[in-house]
């Protein structure tokens, strides 16, 4: 799943900067409803780490089964946050 395509499927833009409040919340929302029906790992990450940056995901117990799915959630935050403290 490429960003400019998930950002263009539930906020109608690429352009992330162009994202209005209202958009944001229906965008985030219809991404939930997503991730809740998605069976494919990959696209399930996918969906959950762009909720993640827009601080709409859910919890990694609710979000995966395997426990090898939230390690790599878990790994994802931090190289997340650590690109951020630089």
């Amino acid at each position: 799943m490429d960003l400019d395509d998930l950002l263009q499927r539930y906020f109608a833009t690429s352009e992330i900067s162009e994202i209005t409040s209202g958009a944001l919340a229906s965008g985030i929302e219809r991404c939930q409803v997503d991730l809740g029906l998605e069976q494919d790992r990959g696209k399930r990450f996918a969906l959950w780490a762009l909720l993640h940056m827009l601080g709409g995901a859910p919890d990694l117990d609710v979000s995966f089964k395997l426990e090898e799915d939230r390690n790599a959630a878990r790994s994802f935050m931090e190289l997340l946050e650590a690109s951020q403290t630089e």
